[in-house]
């Protein structure tokens, strides 16, 4: 069988939507390859408004969830794989779901690096940090 996240994470987006409320997604941010901002992390989780009117460019395929928000008013392009994605809910009741762990992302469980790890990396790349370091960002545009 395909994995369900994919399948599950579109219908309940669109239930959510088409009952007029606000779609927000729990994201593990030391998942790899997840590609948000750092400062909104805590422990290790983020969770993202990703309404229609709230985001730019907005793409959900098998593999991950995909857009441009702003954040403290700052453009920012966010990319979060599919394994990395918790759970979805309705901001106005809770209602949503938690995803069922499945076997085909358990090569995705450990996380990559520590959270405070990323934010070192992303503040080395913006120049704000004096300390050098051999480490990169991570990010992958889906089209």
């Amino acid at each position: 069988m395909l994995v369900q996240r994919p399948y599950l994470m579109r219908a309940f987006y669109d239930w959510i939507v088409d009952s007029e409320c606000t779609p927000h997604v729990i994201v593990d941010a030391t998942k790899p390859h997840v590609d948000v901002p750092l400062q909104f992390v805590e422990n290790g989780k983020i969770v993202l408004n990703i309404a229609p009117r709230s985001v730019l460019d907005f793409s959900l395929d098998d593999n991950a969830l995909s857009f441009n928000a702003r954040f403290s008013g700052i453009p920012t392009q966010v990319y979060v794989p599919m394994y990395a994605i918790e759970g979805i809910y309705a901001r106005e009741n809770g209602a949503g779901t938690i995803f069922p762990d499945e076997p085909a992302y358990d090569e995705y469980d450990a996380p990559m690096q520590a959270v405070e790890d990323k934010k070192q990396v992303q503040q080395d790349a913006k120049g704000t940090n004096t300390k050098g370091t051999n480490k990169k960002s991570f990010l992958t545009v889906v089209k």
